[in-house]
Parts: C-alpha cells; structure tokens; sequence
C-alpha cells in the first residue's frame, strides 16, 4: 500500500470517478448532504500510484442543538464499510479519524458487513464497541405471507378492514404531515438523530428512497422512509401514532407495506437500520420479528473525543 494515497473531498463536484452501488457512499448521498442545512459529507479515497480509485467511504458530519444540557455539538456518522479490504478501510478510517479528532464530540461506525471487520483497525485508533442488534427479513426465497406470524397477520387484516391503509407521499401536504408525524414521535429519544426537512426533500428526488405515510381518516397515524441500496431495501426512520390509534394498528400496517412494496419491487432483503441494544426485553424488536425477520448480533463503534470520557466509556463497555 505504500503506493496509495488517500484524499479527503468535502465537495462532490471534485470527486474522481467512482464505482459502486453502495448508496450510503455514494457521491448522489454526499451532494445531498452537501446542500442540507446542518450537514457536511467528507469522501475518502483511496487512489493507487496511477491514479485508480482503490476504495472510498463517506463520513457525514452532523451539527446538532441539544437542550437538556444546553449546547451546541457535532457527531460524525459512518454507515458501513462500502465492500472494501481490511487493508483499505485501515487507510480510509485512520485517515478520517485523524481529521475528525477534536473537531466532533464522537464518530460512530455501523453496519459492517461482518461483526468482526475492521476490529483491529477500529480498536488502535480507540474505538470501543457496544453490542447492538440487526434484524432483516429475506424477500427472495419465500413471500412476506409466507414469514409473517398468524397473530400479527390478524392485526394488519383488521386495521386494514378499519380503514387504515399506505400510500407514498406526493404532496406537500402529505409530506408536511410525514414530517411533524416523524419529529412529535421523536422529540423525547435525545439520541435518535433526525435531519432537517430539506434532507427528506432532496432524497425524494432520487430513486434510492421512498417516503410512505399510513392514513385513517384523513389523519396520517403512520410514517417511514426507505433507502435502497445494492439490491435491498433499508427501513431508515419510522413513526407512528399507535397508542392513539391503537384499534388501527397503524405501526403494523404501515411495515407491512413497505414490506410487501419491497417484495414487489424484486428487492432480496429489508433491513432495519436502528433496531437498538440486544436487551432480553426489546418491544421494537420483538415487533419487528414478528414479519418474518431474522435478528443478527453485530459491533456499532464508537469513538469519543474527550480522550479521558473515551477511555471510561471503553473501561464499562469491555468484554
């Protein structure tokens, strides 16, 4: 590797040529990022000596008020290692975290291909990792009706028959509605990042994504946004009214057609981004794996600037 080098891009009008279907470091998600208030995209790239791209990742910086305490910080955000080698997601992490260092509260690194990957890369740059859960449901091999279970077919059947259906969002008023539906379901989970409106509007415009709300009575009760990506499909943020409008079960219906549009579509697989800690009690995830998923145990990485905070926090979090 002493041939390489590796250049970090804050515009994506300067980026060189890149390959892939990754959509999460893609250069369409770093112009979006690029133009949504409180956002900024760095791209890494990894070049050989005759200019060959090796590999890239997008890190997004986010700037974010916090009220209780009350301040001002940034977080950066990593999802995944785009497909590359160990060999080259060690250039491309030890490259970004010497950029980020003091300039972010933290960074943090999810879905990794592999729970293992990248492990003794992350730990010498002082990452620690907190055991977190994925669950996705396979959309190839056997149809959602086929996986989902018998109870929670009964309750999308009957909040379906009470009026309750799904549909995408195609106007302003509907997505007016999405928004304030998604942020009042939000306001009390302090560490659920939601980005401003302009961000839900410039993915719109791109075939990667599609924003669904459940309706009932002219009264939007469920929401979610899908990311599409290397031929699945990723649940990214959802709400929904489900205490008030509990007879309608709004949460399941609203999941199982996203479910069921994702299976139309000839996607292999949904995935669900935030499924959260592995407690033996986990309502989100048992809801979840109630359509058919399969949960998987996997590393989020987190890296915290404060060094002495860093330290603490991978002292409680050791293995």
């Amino acid at each position: 590797m002493n041939a390489t080098k590796v250049t970090v891009y804050e515009h994506a009008a300067d980026l060189p040529r890149l390959s892939g279907e990754d959509f999460f470091h893609s250069p369409q998600l770093m112009l979006l990022c690029e133009q949504t208030s409180r956002h900024k995209p760095l791209m890494a790239v990894v070049t050989a000596a005759d200019g060959c791209v090796l590999g890239h990742l997008l890190c997004i910086v986010r700037y974010r008020v916090s009220w209780l305490p009350p301040f001002v910080y940034s977080h950066a955000r990593i999802y995944g290692d785009n497909g590359c080698t160990a060999e080259i997601f060690d250039r491309l992490m030890t490259v970004l975290t010497d950029r980020l260092q003091n300039r972010v509260l933290y960074i943090e690194v999810s879905h990794l291909n592999e729970k293992m990957f990248g492990y003794r890369t992350l730990r010498h740059l002082s990452f620690f990792h907190v055991r977190w859960m994925n669950v996705h449901n396979s959309l190839h091999s056997r149809t959602p009706e086929q996986r989902i279970t018998p109870r929670m077919q009964r309750r999308v059947e009957h909040g379906i028959g009470r009026g309750a259906y799904t549909k995408l969002v195609e106007t302003p008023d509907e997505f007016r509605a999405f928004s304030r539906l998604l942020r009042r379901h939000n306001w009390l989970k302090p560490r659920r990042y939601l980005p401003p409106d302009d961000f839900f509007q410039g993915m719109m415009k791109h075939d990667h994504c599609r924003i669904y709300i459940t309706k009932v009575h002219q009264q939007t009760v469920g929401c979610a946004v899908c990311v599409y990506s290397k031929g699945d499909a990723y649940l990214w943020y959802s709400a929904s009214r489900r205490k008030s409008f509990a007879p309608f079960h709004p949460n399941a219906v609203t999941f199982w057609n996203v479910i069921k549009d994702s299976h139309a579509r000839g996607y292999q697989h949904i995935r669900f981004m935030d499924v959260g800690l592995p407690f033996r009690s986990n309502p989100y995830r048992d809801f979840i794996l109630r359509f058919g998923g399969k949960e998987v145990s996997t590393y989020r990485w987190f890296r915290i600037s404060i060094r002495w905070v860093n330290r603490l926090a991978t002292w409680l979090w050791r293995e």
